[in-house]
């Protein structure tokens, strides 16, 4: 199992949102490139990064601290938000970021998300944010009429990385991750799914660990961690 250490970017800070909403915000870190080498000195693999100004604005915003958390660490990064051309797919690939995360993109314009993972394959993540059942996009400030499973089936013969699937409703609330539906994505698609929304503590972590044969790959960790209610070192024992 992987765990994805969260770094949420909204006027170049790292923040955590309580369900997507960017008028309930905490602040937890005024630098994210500090951020990111924190996590890397802990001993995770991986980072997950989101530009949530890119996100709603539908353009990459938070782009230099992106760059100097590339240049600052060496593990992989998967980024979303606000990426919607293959340009800036092209871009952030060039820049050294490792996987793209393509979800509003992948509702609006699902072409792009096939020849995303024509070009690059095993390196684009769908991501699949639900609000009742339905995906939501655009920074999570609309609602689509699309059932999550039914819109992730569109796509189960590209050549994807990963799906994260994120419970809006669940996200930054520390409510426990949404597992049954998690596995029923799962159980659903032949494709790797990352847990996303709502982990509260090691219990949601050691979850989602024994359902790992079921096609649940790993989870990303936010506000669980900047709470303080996960130990980085006890869950990294766990995961590694």
């Amino acid at each position: 199992m992987i765990l994805y250490p969260a770094i949420d970017i909204k006027d170049g800070k790292c923040v955590r949102l309580r369900q997507g909403n960017l008028n309930d915000e905490e602040i937890f870190n005024t630098d994210p490139v500090n951020q990111a080498k924190i996590f890397e000195n802990f001993g995770f693999r991986n980072i997950h990064i989101v530009d949530l100004n890119g996100a709603v604005q539908g353009k990459s915003v938070n782009t230099e601290i992106i760059k100097s958390i590339r240049k600052n660490i060496s593990i992989p990064i998967q980024l979303g938000g606000g990426i919607r051309d293959m340009k800036s797919v092209e871009e952030w690939f060039n820049i050294g970021i490792n996987r793209i995360i393509l979800g509003t993109a992948a509702v609006n314009k699902p072409d792009l998300l096939r020849e995303s993972c024509n070009i690059y394959p095993k390196k684009i993540i769908l991501g699949i944010d639900s609000r009742l059942g339905k995906v939501a996009t655009d920074g999570w400030t609309k609602t689509t009429k699309e059932d999550y499973i039914k819109f992730a089936l569109k796509f189960r013969d590209l050549s994807l990385y990963a799906i994260i699937f994120t419970d809006i409703s669940r996200d930054g609330m520390m409510q426990g991750i949404n597992i049954k539906e998690t596995i029923k994505l799962a159980d659903s698609i032949d494709i790797p799914i990352i847990a996303s929304g709502g982990i509260k503590d090691i219990d949601d972590i050691k979850l989602i660990a024994e359902n790992k044969n079921r096609g649940i790959m790993g989870a990303i960790l936010g506000k669980a961690y900047y709470s303080g209610s996960i130990d980085p070192y006890e869950v990294l024992k766990i995961t590694s």
